[in-house]
């Protein structure tokens, strides 16, 4: 029966929690470095009065951020690396990166 209940979790029970800022099209902090083999939960506020996409190719993800509010983005888990990440309405100026430290499973 317990293993029921655990098939039943959602995501976000599981996942670690980190913020990130949009403010002035600049994300704050640009580079965020996480666990490897963590599911990840991305807070991102969006300071600005202006709407903006998350967008990531190395992620596969993208969300608009609708100014004045916080979305939520999950991901992982993740293999050591860097992964880049850009605003798509602001793509010379709001850029990040989530830097993924530590070991893999075939490291073990």
């Amino acid at each position: 029966m317990s293993l029921l209940l655990f098939s039943v979790l959602p995501f976000s029970c599981f996942a670690k929690e980190y913020k990130l800022i949009l403010k002035d099209h600049l994300f704050y902090p640009a580079e965020i470095i996480v666990p490897a083999n963590t599911k990840l939960k991305l807070l991102i506020e969006n300071q600005d009065s202006t709407p903006e996409e998350f967008d990531s190719f190395d992620l596969n993800r993208e969300k608009v951020l609708y100014p004045n509010r916080s979305s939520v983005i999950y991901i992982g888990p993740l293999s050591p690396g860097r992964y880049e990440f850009f605003g798509e309405f602001s793509p010379n100026t709001a850029r990040g990166a989530v830097l993924v430290e530590g070991k893999t499973d075939a490291d073990n």
